[in-house]
């Protein structure tokens, strides 16, 4: 059975990107919502045992959209928490290097990541990830993750669905995604992720964000 993850700081260690009213609206509302109904669906189909990333790729499989949907939201947020700081610091070591390598400078691939959220219509989510060896920004529609891909592992996400940002920037997306960069982005998590995938470990640096087993 999943529950509800706790968040790594308090609804008002992301002002004035997010307020404190809006992160407890994202998590207590929707993100709550999501685990409900991810509960709900994985007993009817008798996998409530699974961790919530076993979950998203056994819906996948099995073709079942709506469990796959609120299964790969829970995730999706809980990985989301853990990209965003109230203490943004700048990448440095391989990511850094990895950056500059890829984009140029840290300003670039700022630049690359407004554009893919800006550009990505409808709901969604804006990936940093590490595949192959390489940098890349992708955007996923709806609920898609990675967790189903092997050899490409998130870093960082930012959440493009309008209940992430509009309440505290109405239909200003690129206001916020550059707002959200510049402020929120946890480079110290992106940095662990990048380790990860350069070492060749199997799964994620941080497995088990979203869940717990009750």
């Amino acid at each position: 059975m999943i529950e509800l993850c706790k968040l790594p700081y308090d609804y008002s260690a992301l002002e004035p990107v997010i307020s404190a009213r809006a992160m407890q609206i994202h998590h207590e509302k929707h993100h709550a919502a999501y685990v409900k109904k991810a509960n709900g669906l994985a007993a009817k189909a008798g996998l409530e045992e699974l961790s919530v990333e076993d979950l998203v790729c056994e819906a996948k499989a099995r073709g079942d959209t709506k469990l796959y949907n609120n299964a790969a939201q829970v995730w999706n947020h809980g990985f989301l928490w853990q990209s965003m700081t109230g203490d943004s610091l700048k990448p440095v070591g391989a990511l850094a290097k990895a950056v500059d390598g890829r984009f140029g400078n840290l300003a670039a691939l700022k630049a690359k990541f407004v554009e893919e959220g800006v550009g990505h219509f409808g709901s969604g989510w804006v990936w940093l990830v590490a595949q192959d060896d390489r940098l890349e920004v992708v955007s996923t529609h709806d609920a898609a993750d990675f967790l189903d891909r092997p050899g490409v592992m998130p870093l960082l996400v930012c959440d493009v669905w309008e209940h992430a940002y509009y309440l505290d920037h109405q239909n200003d997306r690129e206001g916020f995604l550059k707002s959200w960069l510049d402020g929120l982005a946890n480079w110290q998590f992106a940095s662990v992720q990048f380790e990860a995938a350069q070492s060749g470990e199997p799964g994620y640096a941080y497995p088990h964000l979203a869940h717990a087993h009750a």
